[in-house]
């Protein structure tokens, strides 16, 4: 048994509604001060060394994705870090 979608009789025609309630989700990346930017950093060292669990939101293709963990690593260039995310069931 199928279930009835509205508006979405035509695989082309779900998709291309998809895509339109995808772009109207998008947000615009934010822009950091100099001063947010110094604290993120000081956070994050923080958090390396005294191993505290962080929340991590980052900017990817037009979405804010928050992720939960503990920094493993932070390259000494800053350009990359690693997390490792803990589940809980």
């Amino acid at each position: 048994m199928k279930k009835w979608r509205p508006f979405a009789t035509m695989p082309e025609q779900y998709l291309g509604l998809q895509e339109i309630i995808n772009k109207q989700l998008e947000v615009p990346q934010p822009l950091l001060t100099e001063e947010q930017m110094e604290q993120i950093n000081f956070t994050l060292i923080e958090a390396l060394h005294t191993n505290k669990q962080v929340y991590l939101t980052y900017y990817k293709n037009g979405q804010l994705i928050t992720e939960t963990g503990l920094i493993q690593f932070v390259d000494s260039l800053g350009i990359s870090l690693f997390l490792s995310m803990k589940y809980s069931n």
